[in-house]
C-alpha cells in the first residue's frame, strides 16, 4: 500500500505541475496582446445617473482620462528630474514610465509583459541607484497590475504578482553598488494593498450586480408564476362552468325521448347520438381541463356566482367596513355564464384592492349592459387612513387582465386627481350571446 502510493506520487506532482504551468501559459502567453478595452463607467447604477444627461457620457470616460494624465505626468517628470543621466537611457525609461500604462487601457496583460521587459531593461542598465525599482517604475507597475486586475480573474493577478516579485529578486546586482532586492519589500508593501483593495471592490461590484440580476430574475418569474395561478384559477372555474351545461346536455337528451308519446326511431336515435357526443365532450373536458384542478381540491358544492349575487357580495363589503354603492343601467340581458363569473369576480377583486389600499374609503360599482358588450367600472375615493401592509402578493390586477384578456376585452386600471383608484371594464359581446331576459 504504502509502496503504491510512494510509487504514484511523482506522477502525481508532475501532474499537478503540468497543469499549473498549463493554466500559467493560458493566462499570460496565449493572447496576451488581445484587445480587451477598459469599459466606461455604467451610467444605470451608481452616482451617474443623478448627472444631467449632457454631462453623463464626457463623465463615464473619466477613468480613463485620468490614467493617460498619469502616464503623461509621470514622463514629464521622469524627462525634467534626471538630466545627468545619458540622452538614450533617458529617453527609455520615459517610455517605460508611460507606454505600460496607457496599453494597459487596451491591452491589459501585454501591458503588464512591457511593464516588466522595462523593468528589467532599466536595472541591466544602472539608471539609479534606487535598486531595481524607480520610484515612477513602482508606481506605474503596480497600476498596471491593477488596470488588469479589474478586467481579469484573481488567479491571474496573483501570477502576475508573483512573476513580478521573482524577477525584481532574481536581477543581477547593480552597477552602482547596491545590494539586488534593495527595495522589493517596498514594492510588495506596495502593491500588496493596492491589488487587494482593487479585488474586494471588484468583487464587492460584481456580488452587487449577480443580486440586482438576480432580483430581476425573480421578480420576471414571480410575476410569470403569478399569471400561471391566475390562468389556472380561471381554467378551473371554466371548466366547472363548461361541465357543469355539458353535463346539463347529456341528461336533458337522454330524457327527452320519454317525454313524447311513441317517438320516432329516428329522434330516439339522434338525442342518443346527442348524449353520446355530450358525454364524450364531458369525458375530454375532464381529461384535458381537469389537470388544472390541484389533487386534493375538490369540485365547488355551489354554481359559480353570477352578477345576480353581487348584491349579496356587496352586503358582505359593506360589513367589512366600506361603504358603497351600486348603479346598473341598460336592459339586463342574459349572458354567457363565464363572462357573469369574470365579471364578478373583477368587481370582488376590485373591491378587495379598495378594503387593502384605501381604507375608510367610499366606493361605486357600476354595471352598465351597452349595446356590443358589457361595461364594468369601479372607483373608490381617497383612504382616510394610511393603509396597513397587505399580506396579499399584490398581483389583483393582474389576474383581472387575465380575465378580461381571455374574453377579448380592454381594462384599465388608474388613480383618480382626488387621490383615489378607478378600475374600467369593457367586455365584448356578440350578438348571439345576448338574450334579453
Amino acid at each position: 500500500m504504502n509502496e503504491s502510493t510512494h510509487h504514484h506520487s511523482p506522477r502525481t506532482e508532475l501532474r499537478l505541475a503540468r497543469a499549473g504551468l498549463r493554466a500559467l501559459r493560458e493566462d499570460l502567453l496565449t493572447h496576451a496582446f488581445a484587445f480587451r478595452p477598459l469599459p466606461p463607467l455604467p451610467v444605470a447604477s451608481g452616482p451617474l445617473h443623478r448627472l444631467p444627461a449632457r454631462l453623463q457620457a464626457p463623465v463615464r470616460w473619466l477613468p480613463h482620462a485620468a490614467i493617460v494624465l498619469t502616464a503623461v505626468a509621470m514622463m514629464i517628470v521622469s524627462a525634467g528630474g534626471i538630466n545627468h543621466w545619458e540622452p538614450d537611457r533617458q529617453r527609455f525609461n520615459v517610455l517605460f514610465l508611460g507606454v505600460p500604462l496607457i496599453a494597459a487601457l487596451f491591452r491589459p496583460v501585454g501591458a503588464w509583459w512591457l511593464s516588466l521587459a522595462g523593468l528589467v531593461a532599466v536595472a541591466l542598465m544602472g539608471i539609479s541607484a534606487a535598486w531595481p525599482w524607480l520610484t515612477g517604475a513602482l508606481i506605474t507597475h503596480t497600476l498596471v497590475m491593477a488596470l488588469v486586475a479589474v478586467r481579469s480573474r484573481p488567479r491571474v493577478v496573483v501570477e502576475m504578482w508573483v512573476l513580478t516579485v521573482l524577477t525584481s529578486l532574481a536581477l543581477p546586482t547593480s552597477q552602482l553598488g547596491t545590494a539586488p532586492g534593495h527595495n522589493t519589500l517596498i514594492m510588495i508593501a506596495v502593491s500588496v494593498p493596492t491589488l487587494l483593495a482593487v479585488l474586494l471592490v471588484r468583487g464587492w461590484h460584481t456580488s452587487r450586480r449577480e443580486v440586482v440580476e438576480q432580483a430581476a430574475v425573480t421578480r420576471q418569474e414571480r410575476s410569470r408564476r403569478t399569471r400561471l395561478e391566475e390562468r389556472t384559477v380561471i381554467a378551473r372555474e371554466l371548466h366547472d362552468v363548461v361541465a357543469h351545461h355539458m353535463s346539463v346536455v347529456a341528461i336533458q337528451a337522454e330524457a327527452a325521448p320519454y317525454r313524447v308519446d311513441n317517438p320516432p326511431p329516428e329522434l330516439t336515435q339522434s338525442f342518443a347520438t346527442i348524449r353520446e357526443n355530450a358525454v364524450a365532450a364531458l369525458a375530454e373536458l375532464r381529461r384535458v381541463l381537469g389537470v388544472v384542478r390541484a389533487e386534493d381540491q375538490e369540485a365547488p358544492d355551489a354554481p359559480q356566482p353570477t352578477l345576480a349575487d353581487l348584491d349579496r357580495l356587496l352586503e358582505n363589503v359593506r360589513e367589512a367596513g366600506l361603504s358603497v354603492e351600486k348603479t346598473v343601467t341598460g336592459a339586463v340581458p342574459e349572458l354567457p355564464q363565464g363572462v357573469e363569473l369574470s365579471a364578478y369576480r373583477i368587481i370582488q377583486e376590485a373591491l378587495s384592492n379598495t378594503l387593502r389600499h384605501a381604507p375608510g374609503a367610499s366606493a361605486r360599482v357600476e354595471v352598465a349592459h351597452v349595446l356590443g358588450g358589457l361595461g364594468l367600472r369601479v372607483v373608490n375615493g381617497p383612504p382616510k387612513s394610511p393603509a396597513p401592509t397587505s399580506p396579499g402578493a399584490g398581483h389583483g390586477i393582474t389576474g383581472m387582465r387575465e380575465r378580461v384578456s381571455m374574453l377579448g376585452g380592454e381594462l384599465t386600471a388608474r388613480p383618480t386627481t382626488n387621490g383615489g383608484f378607478e378600475t374600467t371594464v369593457f367586455l365584448p359581446l356578440s350578438d348571439s350571446a345576448r338574450v334579453p331576459a
